[in-house]
């Protein structure tokens, strides 16, 4: 949700606090891992596993998802632009709900149709969503074009491209026929018990910081830093993209 024009919150010049300091260190780490740590990537363990069993796996598979959610920072950076200026539990839940009903889609669907591309280009836009939707907090579609883009759209249709990175980067492991529409879903339950974790985690510390008199002035400043972060993670995946390419 974009904050009311009234109450934007101006960049402030002044010394950050310790909640908008944490933010920032912490997009400073994300962008400063290497690319492959959140292209979706499958580690290397994982990976082998995948590859070598067969059968109904439901438990493994949904340890799979949630572990690689809670430690998807894109994921976790797009949600946190989502329910940055959310307060009502109601509205959380049906902007969550449609991000999770377009990672759900494209996931099963990519995997199961085999239709994928390059996995930079996917994490590309990811990483745009996240820019995107800082954006979108400050008001900044309102005052360039003069129109609100809708909110919930957007987070759908984002929804809808993180899914699809997922299942490009599954692709590439391939799954036993054996069990696959079975751990498939298992996989998908757990991603979105690992969203749940991490939407938590996001929505107490927001609570927090909502609560001191820092918030209302910091909020822009915020975002900036949360959109600067977008826009570093699609620069990394377009050079990854380049490069690859170019070798």
């Amino acid at each position: 949700m974009t904050l009311p024009s009234s109450t934007h919150a101006p960049p402030y010049r002044g010394s950050w606090p310790t909640h908008l300091r944490v933010l920032a260190l912490t997009v400073l780490a994300v962008v400063l891992l290497p690319a492959d740590l959140f292209a979706h990537g499958v580690t290397a363990g994982d990976a082998g596993y995948i590859q070598n069993v067969s059968g109904i796996l439901p438990i493994p598979f949904a340890y799979l998802g949630a572990k690689h959610m809670v430690t998807g920072y894109d994921h976790l950076l797009f949600l946190l632009g989502v329910i940055f200026f959310l307060y009502r539990l109601k509205d959380i839940g049906i902007y969550v709900t449609l991000f999770a009903v377009g990672h759900s889609t494209t996931l099963l669907l990519g995997v199961l149709t085999g239709v994928s591309v390059s996995a930079y280009l996917i994490d590309a836009i990811i990483g745009l969503s996240v820019a995107y939707k800082a954006l979108d907090n400050i008001g900044a579609f309102q005052r360039w074009f003069g129109f609100q883009p809708s909110t919930k759209a957007a987070t759908l249709i984002f929804g809808l491209f993180h899914g699809f990175g997922l299942a490009t980067k599954i692709l590439e492991y391939k799954f036993s026929t054996d069990g696959l529409i079975p751990n498939l879903i298992a996989f998908n339950v757990g991603v979105e018990i690992g969203q749940l974790l991490g939407l938590a985690a996001i929505l107490i510390a927001m609570s927090y910081w909502r609560r001191t008199a820092s918030f209302s002035r910091h909020a822009y400043t915020a975002n900036v830093v949360l959109m600067t972060a977008g826009f570093l993670l699609t620069g990394y995946q377009l050079a990854g993209y380049f490069l690859t390419n170019n070798a």
